[in-house]
């Protein structure tokens, strides 16, 4: 698994993906949110007992099932992304987003990630600690560093 990715087990068996700090391949990102459907059962919206994502931001689409909005049919922009492609409603998310993970168990990028960037057009993500090494051994790199 890779340090940015916080691994938490619920009480039902399932497991649920945290994100720390800015050096995520999710940051100013958002492939996946402009992507997938984002549906998940009623029971989380905030109207229900103990439910946690806002209603306004979703849509029922059978008795059990809610999605987020602008996310209906697919290949459209959840309503929760902003634009810098952070989700605006991170710690109320649904559960269908918390149990996406991001890295696989050997430390790889999930290739999902890998398809959606390329098809979204979002550059290959470079963790910032492996770009700043590779500055730092670049001449160009230095010079850039010492001048700021």
């Amino acid at each position: 698994m890779n340090e940015a990715q916080i691994v938490i087990p619920t009480g039902d068996g399932r497991i649920y993906y945290d994100m720390t700090g800015t050096d995520s391949p999710c940051t100013g990102c958002g492939a996946c949110c402009r992507h997938f459907r984002v549906s998940f059962y009623h029971g989380e919206l905030d109207t229900q007992p103990g439910g946690h994502v806002p209603s306004d931001l979703a849509t029922q689409i059978t008795p059990f099932r809610a999605c987020m909005k602008g996310t209906e049919s697919g290949y459209d922009r959840c309503v929760a992304l902003q634009t810098d492609g952070l989700c605006s409603i991170y710690e109320h998310r649904p559960s269908v987003c918390r149990e996406f993970p991001v890295f696989m168990e050997d430390g790889s990028l999930n290739p999902e990630c890998v398809r959606l960037r390329i098809l979204h057009g979002i550059p290959a993500w470079k963790p910032v600690r492996e770009t700043a090494e590779h500055a730092s051994q670049h001449p160009l790199g230095m010079i850039a560093e010492s001048s700021s």
